[in-house]
């Protein structure tokens, strides 16, 4: 039962961010490989430059890359900014994938060349497109935050009626059992 929740729930996002893209099939390709169904289980909670301080460190720059876009579509006012932030990111994404594919091919690893390779060409569609992924994140997290806030309210209230209900049988005990002493008495 749960996979097929969650099957639903990855086809529902899916069907959501092919209406954002229409007939730009890059972006959705690159969308559906980036976008995160659940953003507030899937974004960190680290502040920014210390992901992207993390990040020039192990040369892994996709939390912060994740993050980034995350906050340019929570943040449009500051659009401009976090526009700069993703081409330095994908810069030097693609300048950390670089080295790590020339070590690889000289290894003779040609599958992971070739993986590194497509994550290369990723990131220069990042580049290319910084602001499209943007508009369509926005909508797209927009999204997807109105849909988890009204699950949070619905478990909310579930969990209150259950508290309720408990409370109730509770009292309704208490009762009876005063009502049989008042009986003997």
């Amino acid at each position: 039962m749960w996979k097929k929740k969650e099957e639903k729930k990855e086809e529902k996002g899916e069907n959501s961010l092919k209406e954002l893209c229409g007939d730009d099939a890059k972006l959705y390709d690159f969308l559906s490989n980036y976008m995160l169904l659940d953003p507030l289980t899937g974004i960190s909670n680290k502040d920014l430059n210390i992901l992207t301080e993390e990040a020039e460190k192990s040369g892994n720059f996709g939390q912060a890359v994740d993050k980034a876009i995350f906050e340019a579509a929570q943040n449009p006012g500051e659009r401009e900014r976090y526009v700069k932030v993703i081409l330095n990111l994908a810069s030097k994404t693609i300048h950390a994938t670089e080295q790590e594919k020339e070590k690889v091919e000289k290894e003779g690893l040609t599958d992971r060349a070739a993986f590194l390779g497509r994550r290369i060409e990723n990131q220069k569609f990042l580049s290319e497109r910084a602001e499209d992924i943007i508009n369509a994140a926005s909508k797209y997290y927009n999204e997807k935050l109105v849909e988890l806030g009204e699950n949070m309210r619905r478990e909310e209230r579930k969990e209150a009626e259950r508290e309720e209900n408990r409370i109730d049988e509770l009292e309704k005990a208490g009762r009876e059992t005063r009502k049989k002493e008042r009986s003997k008495n």
